[in-house]
């Protein structure tokens, strides 16, 4: 027997949930192109190469990047996220690639479908996974989506607003199940159809926390597929509703103060142990020299961080101290001029590889040995850090490697303990190499021994 509290309650809530469960079975979703990947590497192995489409190549398309995989492979990444794919909005627009006109085709700029496929297919057969980049928080204003009821956020005078400074893009609004339904579909749809590995959710910050663990609990429910999600926030809040990843802004501007306002080496201590506060094995922060934002509003990691020597001291603790490396595509060849919103003018120099040689050898030498060391991997952190020198060993299962690198742009004497003075072997030439307790370093001089 239903009672009057039971029958007034069970009114509305169906009212309510009855047509979001209608709209959900009315969904469906393409033929799976292809196999699944079965190469996506373990979280806590993955080695990130951030895709900037517009300015990867003169032609600014998906064709540009197929015909780039080899050298990408040769780099030693093993997965790539691409920049958003998607037709970009023109009505009150800036050409903004994260203007998003539609979430379920592919912008005619970058080429088509089938284009998409064929740099998927390339990468995989590379052993390289991919990830999409999604902008869920916004769309443009010409979406589709713009005239339907209750998608965006509107203020008092009924006016959808749009996010932040952000004039191009508007406003969605979460507590619409139907929307939120809509993007978890679309984002699924490109599993099946362009068979990606993961997304890179862009302005994590934007859409509530709940709406992202709905997106993580339904992604990861395809079981035929292994996907890898990373949050472009800078919380480990994000660890918690379901996400691999979030993104190392917190990591970025301390290292920015380290090496332009003398910040002590030591301030990494303390960003460990918060940035991976909750996190569970194979959770960690994606931590980077430059991506496409930072790139051209800070500047270059040779700007920034001391030119040629002194970028490969801060890659090399980037790399291996805590956390999942991205490179910038352009950054393993020491591209020397900034990539600028909205990424259609000056595109990334290739031939620069053959002069700046000695870059792209460093950057392909300490990828290897990540790949390599299962200790660098995933071993357990021990920071030894003084005020200038980056000092810190990684252990599994008896073996041990030791980083030292001087972030310094002059001479350091720096005392090791004497646990880690001695002998060690070069992790790169395989040389013996003793190390004494007042060890000096020339400017940013970096050292890699294992044992």
């Amino acid at each position: 027997m239903t009672n009057n509290f039971s029958r007034a309650f069970t009114a509305p809530f169906l009212f309510f949930i009855l047509p979001i469960l209608s709209f959900a079975q009315g969904l469906s979703y393409p033929a799976q192109y292809g196999k699944p990947f079965q190469g996506v590497p373990d979280p806590r192995d993955v080695i990130l190469y951030q895709i900037n489409t517009r300015a990867f190549s003169k032609s600014g398309d998906f064709a540009g990047v197929t015909a780039r995989l080899d050298s990408i492979k040769s780099l030693g990444v093993n997965v790539i996220y691409l920049m958003p794919i998607y037709p970009v909005g023109k009505l009150k627009g800036a050409n903004s690639p994260y203007a998003t006109q539609d979430y379920d085709a592919v912008g005619k700029e970058f080429g088509t479908l089938a284009d998409l496929r064929a740099l998927v297919d390339g990468a995989h057969n590379r052993n390289i996974a991919v990830m999409l980049d999604i902008v869920a928080n916004h769309t443009s204003w010409d979406h589709p989506w713009i005239n339907k009821p209750g998608y965006y956020l509107r203020d008092s005078l009924g006016q959808i607003k749009y996010p932040e400074t952000w004039k191009d893009v508007a406003q969605l609004d979460f507590r619409n199940q139907e929307l939120r339904l809509s993007l978890i579909h679309s984002m699924k749809s490109w599993v099946y159809k362009a068979n990606i590995d993961g997304f890179r959710c862009d302005y994590a910050d934007g859409p509530p926390l709940d709406f992202w663990k709905q997106v993580n609990d339904s992604l990861k429910a395809i079981k035929t597929h292994k996907l890898l999600m990373l949050a472009e926030g800078g919380s480990p809040k994000y660890l918690g509703v379901g996400f691999d990843y979030f993104f190392g802004f917190n990591y970025f501007g301390n290292l920015k103060n380290i090496f332009n306002n003398k910040k002590s080496v030591k301030s990494l201590d303390s960003l460990n142990v918060i940035d991976f506060k909750g996190a569970k094995e194979g959770q960690a922060v994606v931590r980077y020299l430059t991506n496409h934002d930072v790139n051209g509003s800070d500047g270059t990691p040779l700007e920034l961080f001391g030119g040629k020597s002194g970028s490969m001291a801060a890659f090399v603790i980037t790399a291996y101290m805590k956390g999942i490396p991205m490179i910038y595509n352009g950054q393993e060849i020491g591209t020397p001029f900034r990539l600028t919103f909205p990424f259609t003018g000056k595109s990334i120099d290739w031939s620069l590889a053959k002069a700046n040689e000695d870059i792209l050898q460093d950057y392909k030498k300490i990828v290897a040995f990540w790949n390599k060391s299962t200790t660098v991997r995933r071993g357990k952190l021990i920071s030894y850090n003084s005020d200038d020198v980056c000092i810190f060993t990684k252990s599994l299962n008896g073996k041990r490697v030791l980083v030292i690198a001087n972030l310094r742009d002059r001479k350091v004497v720096c005392r090791l303990p004497k646990s880690l003075s001695g002998q060690w072997i070069n992790a790169f030439s395989r040389t013996e190499t003793k190390l004494p307790i007042d060890l000096e370093l020339k400017p940013f001089q970096y050292l890699v021994v294992e044992k």
